[in-house]
């Protein structure tokens, strides 16, 4: 398996990709850092992987989701999330790491995929 990190976001509430959402992705540790910060297309995914083999590393990594944003710009008046952070560790550089994210203004979800 070719190593990369992907993700992508399902909107619970409508039962469709979430559109427009944004994602920051940080390296932590002791000089933490952000890598990229993007957007979430029509599919609720990113347009290329967060990480490509070439950029992963061991280490421990944080997904921050935006939601608050994402829901109140859809329409939706009140949001109980505000942002929503993932922490995880990569310790094999070389497999494949997919971090889904099932949300809605009140509760999510989220798991290592495949």
């Amino acid at each position: 398996m070719i190593g990369k990190l992907s993700t992508h976001v399902l909107d619970l509430t409508t039962g469709r990709p979430a559109a427009g959402m944004t994602i920051r992705l940080s390296r932590l540790g002791d000089f933490p850092a952000v890598i990229a910060t993007v957007t979430t297309n029509a599919d609720g995914r990113t347009d290329a992987p967060l990480l490509t083999a070439e950029a992963m590393q061991a280490g421990t990594y944080e997904l921050v989701f935006f939601v608050k944003d994402y829901f109140t710009g859809g329409g939706v008046a009140c949001s109980f999330l505000d942002e929503v952070p993932v922490r995880f560790v990569i310790t094999d550089p070389q497999a494949g790491h997919h971090v889904p994210l099932l949300v809605t203004p009140w509760a999510y979800q989220t798991y290592r995929g495949s």
